[in-house]
C-alpha cells in the first residue's frame, strides 16, 4: 500500500495504526456523530428552557432564586468542559473521554427522569400544581441529578465537536474545503435538537407530564450512543504529540520570568531558539511562526545569555502561549454577549408567562416554547449564511470564509446589542399596558400578545449564527495544535461564565434596587417590577462591551503556521483569510 493512500495529518485508528484516507473520516464518519449532538441538545434544552418554570411551579422557588439556580446549573454545564478537555488533551484522548462522560450524562438523565416521575421523589401534586413544598431529600436528589448531567457534559461538549473536526485532513485540499462548512452544519444538527425541545418537549412537560418530557430525550440519547459506536471503524483519531500540552504554557511563563533581566530581545526573530523544520516534519507537528504580540514572552526563547539553550523554549512553544493569551482577551469580551443570551431561558420566559398566550379556546402556548423561534431563525439562517453569504463575500474579499472570524463575531455582537434595545422597548410597552389596565397581582395576565417578544428571539437566533458558530470555529482554529479540545472550552466556558454573571447581576440588582421600601427591578411580581430598567442596564453594558471587542480584535494577531506533512509533501504558511506562501501544489488556505 503506497503512503499516499494514508491520511497526511498523522491520523490513526483506535489501535494507533495509520488509517486509509478513502475509507475513514469526512462526512461518512461525521454522520454517526450528528445524531448524538441532536439528541444531546434536545436533552439539554428540554431541561434548561423550562427549568425555571419547574422550579417555580413544582418546587415553589421564588423568581430570583429560580433564575439564579437555572443560571448556576447552566453555567456548570458550560464550565465543566474545561476539565473534560484537559483530560482528553493530556491523558486519554477525545474518544475515550467522550465515551466515559456520555455514560455519566445518560445516568444523570435517568435519575432526573425518576426525580420528576416517582411519587416518592417529587412533591405531592394535583393537576400539575404542587401545593406542598419538596422535602430536603427530594430537593437534594433533584439537584444531584442535574449536576451529574453537568459533570457528564464536561467530557462530551468539548470533545464531540472537535472529534468531528478531526475527521477532516488539513493536508488534503478537498477535505479542508469540507471542513470549512463542518461547524455550520454541526450546529445545524444541534439546532434541530433544540427546536424539538423548545417546541415539543416543553409542551409535553406542562401538559402530559414532566416524566415523559424528560424520558423522551433520555431514550433518544441512549439510542444515539448506539449509533455513535456503530461508526467506530470509520473514525480517525489524532495522535497526541504532547502528553501534557498545558505544561508547555507554564514552562514558557516561568522561563520568560527567569530571563526577564537579560539583555534586550534580538531584533531578528531568527536569533531566537527554534528547532529545525525536519523535527516538526518527523513528529507531524506544526511550526508556529513568530509574531510581534506579547513580546515579553519572547524572552523565554532567548539563546544567548540564558542558562543553556536546552532550557530555552522554542519559538513555537512561545507562540502557542501567545495564542492562549490572545484567545483569553477575546474570551473576556464574549462574557457579556453570553449574559444576554442567558435571558432566553430565564427572564424572557418569566416575562412571557405574564402575557396572553392563548391560541384558540383550548390551546395555550408554553412561554418557554418561544425559544423555538431562536432555533428556527438559526435553522433558516445557517443555510443562507453558508450557501449565499459566504460565496458572495468570498468573491469580494478573497477570504475562503467570506469574512474573517473576528468580523463574524463582531456582526453577531452588534445584533445582540439590538436585541437588548428591542427587549427594553417591548418591556416599556408591557408596562404601559399594565398601567392602562391597572394590573397589580402577579398572576394577572397582561392583555398583550406573547408574540410581542418574537423579534428579540428571532434576532438572537440570527446573532448566534454569527457569534455562537463563529466562536466555536474561532477557538478551535486558533488553538495550539495539541490543545484543540481545551481551546474549544474557551467557547463553552464563556457561555458558562456568562450564566454565572447573569446570576450574579440578577441577585445584586434585586438586592440593591429592592432595599427598604423601594420597588425591586426584578421581583416575584413582574407586573409590579421594573424589568425595563434591567434591560436598559444590559443595553448599556453591551454597548461598552462592543467597544472593548473592537479594540481587542484590532490588536489580535491570527495564528500563522508552517505545516510539514507526514510524508514531507505539503508545506505552507497559514493565516486567517489568505495563504502567505504556497510552495507546493498542496498549498492550503484557512
Amino acid at each position: 500500500m503506497e503512503a499516499k493512500d494514508y491520511t497526511q495529518d498523522g491520523s490513526v485508528d483506535l489501535q494507533g495504526r495509520p488509517v486509509l484516507a478513502s475509507r475513514t473520516g469526512k462526512w461518512k464518519a461525521c454522520a454517526f456523530l450528528v445524531g448524538y449532538e441532536a439528541f444531546e441538545r434536545m436533552a439539554f434544552y428540554g431541561i434548561a428552557s423550562n427549568l425555571v418554570n419547574y422550579l417555580t411551579t413544582q418546587l415553589h422557588e421564588d423568581t430570583v432564586s429560580s433564575v439564579t439556580n437555572v443560571n448556576n446549573w447552566s453555567g456548570s454545564v458550560w464550565i465543566t468542559p474545561i476539565l473534560g478537555a484537559y483530560i482528553a488533551d493530556s491523558y486519554v484522548g477525545r474518544f475515550w473521554t467522550f465515551t466515559i462522560s456520555s455514560l455519566i450524562y445518560v445516568l444523570g438523565m435517568v435519575l432526573l427522569t425518576m426525580a420528576v416521575s416517582l411519587k416518592s421523589l417529587k412533591p405531592t401534586c394535583a393537576n400539575s400544581i404542587c401545593n406542598n413544598k419538596a422535602s430536603a431529600s427530594q430537593i437534594i436528589y433533584f439537584y444531584a441529578a442535574l449536576y451529574i448531567i453537568a459533570i457528564g457534559a464536561g467530557g462530551t461538549k468539548p470533545n464531540i465537536s472537535t472529534f468531528g473536526a478531526d475527521q477532516f485532513d488539513d493536508f488534503n485540499p478537498h477535505e479542508k474545503k469540507l471542513k470549512a462548512s463542518f461547524f455550520n452544519w454541526w450546529m445545524f444538527s444541534s439546532f434541530l435538537g433544540a427546536l424539538f425541545a423548545t417546541m415539543g418537549l416543553v409542551y409535553i412537560q406542562e401538559n402530559l407530564g414532566w416524566g415523559l418530557g424528560y424520558g423522551i430525550p433520555t431514550v433518544g440519547l441512549i439510542l444515539s450512543l448506539f449509533i455513535f459506536y456503530m461508526g467506530t471503524q470509520n473514525y480517525r483519531h489524532k495522535a497526541r504529540m504532547n502528553k501534557n500540552p498545558a505544561r508547555d504554557l507554564f514552562r514558557v511563563l516561568i522561563t520568560a520570568f527567569v530571563n526577564r533581566k537579560l539583555l534586550r530581545l534580538p531584533t531578528d526573530p531568527s536569533q531566537l531558539h527554534e528547532l529545525e523544520p525536519q523535527h516538526y516534519m518527523i513528529n507531524g507537528k506544526r511550526r508556529v511562526h513568530h509574531t510581534p504580540s506579547f513580546r515579553f514572552l519572547d524572552k523565554a526563547a532567548i539563546k544567548e545569555g540564558s542558562t543553556s539553550t536546552r532550557s530555552s523554549c522554542t519559538v513555537t512553544q512561545v507562540e502557542e502561549t501567545k495564542l492562549v493569551f490572545g484567545m483569553t482577551l477575546i474570551w473576556l469580551v464574549t462574557l457579556i454577549p453570553s449574559t444576554i443570551w442567558a435571558q432566553v431561558n430565564t427572564l424572557f420566559v418569566k416575562q412571557g408567562t405574564t402575557l396572553e398566550r392563548n391560541l384558540g379556546p383550548n390551546f395555550q402556548i408554553p412561554a418557554a416554547s418561544l425559544g423555538s423561534f431562536v432555533t428556527l431563525s438559526m435553522l433558516f439562517s445557517v443555510p443562507m449564511y453558508d450557501r449565499y453569504f459566504v460565496p458572495i463575500m468570498r468573491r469580494k474579499t478573497g477570504n475562503p470564509r467570506g469574512i474573517t472570524l473576528l468580523q463574524r463575531l463582531g456582526i453577531g455582537f452588534v445584533i445582540q446589542v439590538a436585541v437588548t434595545l428591542i427587549a427594553y422597548a417591548v418591556e416599556l410597552k408591557r408596562m404601559q399596558v399594565i398601567k392602562e389596565h391597572n394590573i397589580i397581582m402577579a398572576k394577572d395576565i397582561v392583555p398583550m400578545s406573547i408574540f410581542w417578544l418574537l423579534p428579540q428571539y428571532i434576532l438572537l437566533g440570527i446573532a448566534d449564527v454569527f457569534n455562537c458558530i463563529g466562536l466555536l470555529e474561532f477557538f478551535y482554529d486558533q488553538s495550539p495544535q495539541d490543545m484543540q479540545s481545551l481551546g474549544t472550552t474557551f467557547f463553552t466556558s464563556g457561555i458558562g461564565v456568562g450564566n454565572f454573571l447573569n446570576s450574579f447581576l440578577v441577585t445584586m440588582v434585586d438586592k440593591i434596587t429592592g432595599r427598604g421600601e423601594k420597588k425591586s427591578w426584578i421581583g416575584n411580581n413582574l407586573n409590579d417590577s421594573h424589568l425595563d430598567y434591567y434591560y436598559s442596564f444590559l443595553f448599556v453594558i453591551s454597548i461598552l462591551n462592543l467597544g472593548a471587542f473592537l479594540w481587542v480584535s484590532k490588536k489580535y494577531t491570527y495564528k500563522t503556521e508552517e505545516i510539514e506533512g507526514i510524508n514531507g509533501n505539503a508545506s505552507c504558511v497559514q493565516m486567517e483569510g489568505r495563504a502567505l506562501a504556497d510552495t507546493t501544489p498542496l498549498g492550503l488556505q484557512v
